[in-house]
C-alpha cells in the first residue's frame, strides 16, 4: 500500500516535465472527451425523438444543472488544489481532513440545492428560457436530476480530490466509467422500443424521452461514485473519508473557498450567461434556442479538451508551488500551452471544414442547421488560444491565487461577456448575441495574459530575494 501511494506522487517530483504533463494530463483528457460525447449523447439521442421542443428543453435545464457542476466544483477543484500544494508542503496528515471537509460539506449542500431545484423547478425554468412548448419537458429532466444530485455532486467532489493526489488514471476511470454507463443507457431510456437508431430497430426502449435522458446521467453518476467508494475501500488514497477526520480549522475552509470559489463562481457565471441568453434568443423563436443548444454542445469538444488538459496539470502547479520549486513550474506551464494551442488549432480547422456535418448530427431540422452553422463558426473563432488562458487560470488555481482566478472566471462569463451580450444584442440583434462570446473569449485570452506575466514577476522577485537572504 506504501509503494502505491509513493507511486502517486513521484510524477510531481522525477518525471520529466513532458511526462509529467502527459501523465496527468492525459487522462484527464480522455475523461473530458468522454465528458464531451456523454454531453452530447443526451442531446443526440433527444434529437432522435424529432421534436425540437425537447431539444429545446435540454437546452433551457442546463444552466440551472449547471448550479450542481458549480457546487461540485467549490469542493472539488478547490479541494484538488489545496491538496497538491499540501503535498508540496509536505503535509500529509493536513490532507486527510481536507479531503474529508470536501466530502462531507459538498453532500451537505448538494441536498440542500436539490431540495431548492424540485420545489422552484417550474419558475426557475421560466427564468432560463422555456416557452410554453417546452417547460413540461424542462420540469422533467430537472426533477430527476434534482433528485440525483447528492450523486452528481460527490461524484465530481471525489473525482477532482483524487487528482489532486496524482492519482489521474483512478480519477478518470472513476468518470468514464459513469459515463459510459449514461451513454449506454441513454437510447434506452430516452426512444421507445421498435425505434430506428443508426437504421437498426431498437430491441428495448422505454420511450421517456428528456426524462429518460436525466434518469440516465443519474445513474451513471451513481456508478461513478460506487467505484470511488472501492477506490477508497481498497486502500489506495492518502486521502480520507472517514467522518472523524472532518475539520473545520486549520485554514482548511478559507483553503478550499479561496480557491474552488472562482471556479464554481465560472460554473454559475456560465448558468447565468446561458440563462441570459437563452432569453434573448427566446424572442427569435425556438429554432434559434434549439441551434445555440447544439452549438454549444459541439463546442464543448476542444474546450472540454483544452479544459482537461489544463486541469490535468494544476495538481503539478500545485505541488511545484508548494514545493518553490518555480523553475519546474514554469517550464510544465509553457509546455501545457503549447498543446493546447496545437489542440485548438487542430478542433477548429475540422469544425469549420465540417460545421454542417456536425450541426447536421443532432436534428434534422434545416431552419435549425442554418442557424447553428453561424453559430459553431463563431463559437470557435478563439478555439486556438482560449486553451492559453485556461491554462493560466488553472495555473492561478493551483498556485492559491484566488483573486487572480476569481477575476478571469467573472471576466469570461460575467463582467466581460454580459455587458457584451447586452450591447451586441442592441446593435446587432441575432448576429450580436451569436458573436458576443468570441469576443468577450478574446478580450479575456489578453487579460490573462497580462495577469500571469505580472504574477511570474513577483514570483521571480520573491526567489531572488530568497536566494539573497
Amino acid at each position: 500500500m506504501a509503494k502505491e501511494r509513493k507511486n502517486n506522487t513521484l510524477v510531481f517530483t522525477d518525471y520529466s516535465v513532458p511526462k509529467a504533463v502527459g501523465t496527468l494530463a492525459i487522462p484527464s483528457m480522455l475523461g473530458m472527451l468522454i465528458n464531451v460525447i456523454y454531453n452530447l449523447a443526451d442531446t443526440f439521442f433527444v434529437g432522435q425523438t424529432g421534436d425540437k421542443n425537447q431539444v429545446a428543453a435540454v437546452s433551457v435545464a442546463m444552466p440551472v444543472f449547471l448550479f450542481c457542476l458549480a457546487l461540485g466544483n467549490l469542493f472539488g477543484e478547490g479541494g484538488c488544489a489545496f491538496i497538491s500544494r499540501s503535498l508540496g508542503e509536505g503535509k500529509r496528515e493536513k490532507i486527510k481532513s481536507i479531503s474529508s471537509f470536501c466530502i462531507y460539506t459538498g453532500i451537505a449542500a448538494s441536498v440542500v440545492l436539490a431540495v431548492l431545484f424540485i420545489a422552484f423547478r417550474r419558475p426557475m425554468l421560466y427564468l432560463t428560457g422555456a416557452s410554453d412548448y417546452t417547460i413540461d419537458f424542462a420540469c422533467d429532466y430537472l426533477l430527476w436530476v434534482s433528485l440525483g444530485a447528492p450523486f452528481v455532486v460527490t461524484n465530481i467532489v471525489v473525482c477532482n480530490l483524487v487528482r489532486g493526489e496524482g492519482a489521474a488514471k483512478d480519477s478518470m476511470i472513476g468518470m468514464v466509467i459513469g459515463q459510459i454507463v449514461n451513454i449506454v443507457l441513454d437510447p434506452i431510456f430516452i426512444l421507445s422500443s421498435g425505434d430506428k437508431l443508426f437504421g437498426i430497430n431498437l430491441p428495448i426502449g422505454f420511450g421517456l424521452g428528456v426524462k429518460g435522458a436525466a434518469i440516465a446521467t443519474v445513474l451513471g453518476n451513481i456508478v461513478s461514485v460506487g467505484y470511488f467508494l472501492i477506490y477508497f475501500m481498497r486502500g489506495k488514497s492518502i486521502l480520507s473519508i472517514t467522518p472523524k477526520r472532518y475539520s473545520l480549522g486549520d485554514g482548511i475552509p478559507k483553503g478550499v473557498i479561496n480557491v474552488g470559489f472562482p471556479a464554481a463562481l465560472n460554473n454559475l457565471l456560465m448558468s447565468l450567461s446561458n440563462i441570459v441568453v437563452n432569453i434573448f434568443l427566446v424572442k427569435y423563436g425556438d429554432n434559434a434556442v434549439a441551434a445555440m443548444g447544439v452549438a454549444m454542445k459541439a463546442n464543448l469538444l476542444v474546450v472540454m479538451l483544452q479544459i482537461g488538459l489544463a486541469q490535468g496539470i494544476q495538481p503539478l502547479i500545485g505541488y511545484c508551488f508548494g514545493s518553490r520549486n518555480f523553475d519546474r513550474m514554469k517550464k510544465s506551464i509553457r509546455f501545457g500551452m503549447m498543446c493546447n494551442m496545437i489542440i485548438g488549432a487542430s478542433v477548429t480547422a475540422f469544425y469549420i471544414l465540417f460545421r454542417r456535418n456536425v450541426i447536421g448530427m443532432f436534428i434534422a431540422d434545416e431552419a435549425v442547421i442554418d442557424a447553428g452553422v453561424k453559430m459553431i463558426t463563431a463559437l470557435m473563432t478563439p478555439g486556438t488560444f482560449l486553451g492559453v488562458m485556461f491554462i493560466i487560470n488553472f495555473a492561478f488555481q493551483g498556485m492559491g491565487k484566488g483573486v487572480q482566478s476569481l477575476i478571469l472566471a467573472a471576466g469570461r462569463q460575467g463582467l466581460v461577456f454580459l455587458p457584451m451580450l447586452f450591447i451586441m444584442n442592441k446593435v446587432c440583434g441575432l448576429d450580436g448575441i451569436i458573436w458576443a462570446q468570441p469576443i468577450a473569449d478574446a478580450f479575456c485570452i489578453v487579460l490573462a495574459a497580462v495577469m500571469f506575466r505580472a504574477t511570474t514577476k513577483k514570483l521571480e522577485k520573491e526567489a531572488k530575494l530568497k536566494t539573497m537572504d
